[in-house]
């Protein structure tokens, strides 16, 4: 399913958009500031930021993932209504905004719009390999994959974004978040076991491609001879 954070200092939105974005299926994330947002935001593919945050603006958050080359789509909350305040956010980088007091359900149905627009979807499928990002189920010629969390979460990655390289490091960053292990290698474990799954070949993949000296990415159907 695809990750959406919330950023906002208010507990009340932070319960009512969890409630409506977790009840159409999205992982959601929270966070009540900009520090721990700061975190939170290279492993999820969609934001909802608060301009006015305590520490860092909202603004600020969106600044900040744009220099350091996060294109997931952003989506600002804020009371100000100004167009010369719309037209500063977007500017900086942000998609799309609303002002508040609003509806929850036109921001799910905006965060819909933009996760469609970035190529987001539910359901994923690379020649035989097929994975429901609302079930996290992933099947192979038909028949369910055994996959443990870090695997799946691995595999949901990878198939979301073909052709991107991931980097050891970047990987630990999205996959294992705040608990990730001290050494990298543990990402080529946990990558085999997954080929293993897959009947994948390290030599001749069809899924997961080794790129020597960075990390990893999962091949294009075209490159791997699969339709789909």
């Amino acid at each position: 399913m695809a990750r959406v954070l919330i950023v906002d200092d208010d507990p009340a939105i932070l319960e009512i958009l969890h409630a409506y974005l977790s009840g159409e299926g999205y992982e959601v994330l929270q966070a009540a500031g900009g520090h721990q947002a700061r975190e939170l935001l290279p492993r999820v593919d969609l934001a909802i930021l608060d301009w006015m945050l305590p520490e860092v603006s909202g603004l600020d958050l969106a600044r900040e993932a744009r220099t350091a080359g996060l294109e997931l789509p952003l989506l600002m909350l804020t009371a100000r209504g100004e167009e010369e305040d719309k037209l500063r956010s977007l500017d900086l980088g942000v998609d799309d905004y609303v002002v508040k007091p609003f509806s929850p359900r036109e921001v799910v149905a905006r965060v819909r719009a933009l996760l469609r627009r970035a190529g987001v979807h539910h359901e994923i499928r690379s020649g035989e390999l097929e994975l429901d990002l609302r079930t996290r189920r992933a099947t192979l010629a038909g028949q369910s994959l055994d996959l443990s969390k870090l695997e799946y979460d691995l595999l949901s990655t990878f198939a979301q974004h073909p052709g991107l390289v991931w980097s050891r490091e970047r990987l630990l960053e999205r996959v294992w978040g705040h608990d990730f292990p001290s050494t990298a290698r543990v990402v080529d474990v946990h990558v085999t076991g997954l080929r293993r799954k897959l009947g994948d070949d390290a030599e001749a993949p069809r899924f997961i491609e080794t790129v020597r000296g960075v990390g990893y990415r999962f091949m294009e159907a075209a490159e791997g001879g699969e339709g789909g």
